[in-house]
């Protein structure tokens, strides 16, 4: 191949992406600045790059995001120097917190202009800490540096973001003056040559073989015996990474036939994939009559983290004999300090070893039990759908999951979004990618790490936002304005934090409205239109499907908006929570037999 190569800092740039492409990150998102020019000239004369421009750096960072979610390969974040960088700091928490891979490649001054007051110039120098898997302060352009020094950093930074521990890693690179791509006229033959070997291929300068991470076959063997021996087992589904950790958790859970709690974020919450899937697991559990009497001895939980705090509150009230987590990170993940036992692997490879080993059963009593009453929560939820036409929180889940295209991902903001979708959404359907930033739980950069992961999935999305993550991302509606994948977004505005209405805090009314709600007083229409996006302002529920099944026929990007009144939103989820419960307290109040033992509890 042939390198551009007018001057020594356009050289080494060109080898730097020209290493990230032959390790698979051709997918590059960039911010406008100065200091990083030589990157941004790099990407752009690549012809295997591909580009998102934006110019905030905090939205390049979580576009990066959702990207390297989606597709478990990290994207590269090109940004100048000086303030740029910390705007990036909450992608890469976030990004460290669920170990999604991301390589940040910032600009830096050179040594003699660090620390002097030199404009635009702050210390870069491990600026993210203990967030990234490894950090390098790669050298100004140099003729005293060999040029495979580049190209082997570049390979062990692609190595260390998808590593057994997935997650950010930082390449600080330093240019002196010129930037540009103006020749300065130097022969650079003898310079490349080390790389005769190199230049015409088109594999990275070091090939990393990724280890095979298998659980231990004993421990697998001895975990499938104590499975085989439990009358009442429950399944705990977090968030998966890919469709074969589904498909794999899918075999597993169709063997064992225990009542199963998949977290939406799993993206298995449906019948159609296996009867064993609860629709209304969160209602069950904070049912305190059907709770006593329905404690697991093991609990089996699968892949990551899981929304419902009332799930968490439930396995450590039920104390079992056993909690076996099984995972593909070595990180410590156990809240309640309850974890027995812990498989670490190939979590697609546990599940389809062990299904593989356990002995064929017919549905028990108490599976029988927890799917009649998850069908009776379900429906009690149903028929209150039908009914109502007034568009609510509850309402809006249940359309969305029920009417989005089966060849679409699903992206859900947090607070009251994610919550309202683990417990309302619609129960049918195929298994579906489901994107969310629960690694630190936060509202920023939803919309720009929702339409990161619809380029990384290569599908249009759906996405549920409230409006104070609306807001606080507002700028990056211009990743939507010109997405090849269009994102379908529902926005929620209840004007101000409605999730706050449910803690404690709503109880004391003079700091309440005014600290916590923060409301805004605004609506979005001036804003769709500023962007260029296509606006609907549905206000029945049958006008929000209308609208909705039209926007994904038309396959561009829209915003819906929905206007919602807060103190009514709140008092119908306590009401339709209530309501579920009601229906289950009759058959499971004191004095109900045990299902499986027939004996009084």
């Amino acid at each position: 191949m042939k390198l551009p190569q007018p001057n020594l800092n356009a050289l080494w740039a060109s080898l730097l992406i020209e290493e990230l492409i032959r390790n698979g990150i051709d997918y590059f998102c960039l911010a406008p600045g100065s200091r990083s020019t030589p990157l941004t000239v790099a990407v752009a004369e690549n012809g295997k790059a591909k580009t998102s421009l934006h110019y905030d750096e905090r939205g390049v960072a979580f576009h990066a995001l959702g990207y390297g979610r989606a597709t478990g390969r990290p994207a590269g974040v090109i940004t100048t120097s000086g303030t740029a960088v910390p705007n990036l700091m909450p992608a890469v928490v976030e990004a460290a917190m669920d170990q999604i891979p991301l390589l940040v490649i910032t600009a830096d001054r050179p040594p003699e202009l660090r620390d002097c007051a030199a404009n635009q110039t702050i210390d870069q120098t491990k600026i993210f800490g203990d967030f990234v898997q490894w950090f390098v302060d790669l050298a100004c352009p140099s003729r005293q540096i060999p040029a495979k020094v580049i190209l082997s950093t570049i390979d062990q930074a692609v190595h260390r973001s998808i590593g057994p521990i997935a997650g950010p890693v930082h390449i600080n690179c330093m240019f002196r003056e010129p930037l540009d791509p103006k020749p300065a006229n130097e022969d650079f033959r003898d310079y490349l040559a080390p790389l005769a070997k190199w230049l015409p291929k088109s594999y990275p300068y070091t090939e990393y073989e990724r280890p095979v991470r298998m659980a231990n076959p004993k421990a697998l063997d001895d975990l499938s015996q104590l499975l085989d021996k439990v009358e009442r087992g429950l399944v705990v589904i977090g968030r998966l990474s890919c469709p074969s950790e589904q498909s794999a958790a899918s075999a597993l859970i169709e063997t064992l036939r225990w009542p199963v709690c998949a977290d939406i974020t799993s993206g298995l919450k449906s019948r159609g994939i296996s009867s064993t899937i609860l629709a209304c697991h969160d209602v069950l559990i904070r049912t305190e009559a059907f709770a006593a009497i329905h404690h697991p001895e093991v609990v089996l939980q699968l892949g990551g983290r899981f929304v419902s705090k009332h799930l968490e509150a439930f396995i450590q009230q039920s104390d079992p004999d056993h909690y076996v987590l099984v995972t593909n990170h070595p990180k410590r993940q156990d809240p309640s300090h309850r974890v027995s036992l812990r498989i670490e692997g190939d979590l697609g490879q546990v599940c389809h070893y062990l299904a593989d080993r356990l002995s064929p059963r017919p549905d028990s009593p108490w599976l029988v039990s927890w799917q009649k009453a998850s069908a009776r929560a379900r429906q009690v939820f149903e028929t209150f759908a039908q009914r109502e036409k007034t568009l609510s929180e509850p309402q809006v889940a249940r359309l969305i999951s029920r009417y989005m295209a089966s060849d679409q991902g699903l992206f859900i903001a947090s607070s009251m979004p994610i919550r309202d979708m683990d417990l309302f959404a619609d129960a049918l359907g195929p298994a579906i990618s489901v994107g969310s930033n629960r690694g630190a739980s936060g509202i920023d950069g939803t919309i720009a790490a929702a339409a990161g992961f619809a380029a990384g999935l290569r599908k249009p999305l759906s996405l549920l936002t409230g409006d104070l993550a609306f807001l606080h991302d507002l700028n990056s509606l211009n990743f939507l304005r010109c997405a090849d994948y269009p994102v379908m977004m529902v926005v929620i505005n209840n004007d101000g934090g409605g999730i706050f209405s449910f803690l404690p805090i709503a109880q004391f009314d003079r700091f309440f409205e005014k600290y916590f709600v923060t409301p805004h007083g605004l609506t979005f229409e001036k804003a769709a239109q500023m962007f260029g996006i296509q606006y609907y302002h549905p206000e029945t529920a049958p006008d929000f499907q209308s609208c909705y099944e039209e926007a994904l026929a038309k396959g561009h990007s829209a915003i819906v908006e929905v206007t919602l009144d807060r103190k009514k939103n709140h008092a119908l989820h306590m009401q339709l929570l209530k309501d579920m419960q009601d229906a289950l307290r009759d058959d499971y109040k004191d004095g109900a037999k045990d299902l499986l033992t027939g004996q009084e509890r």
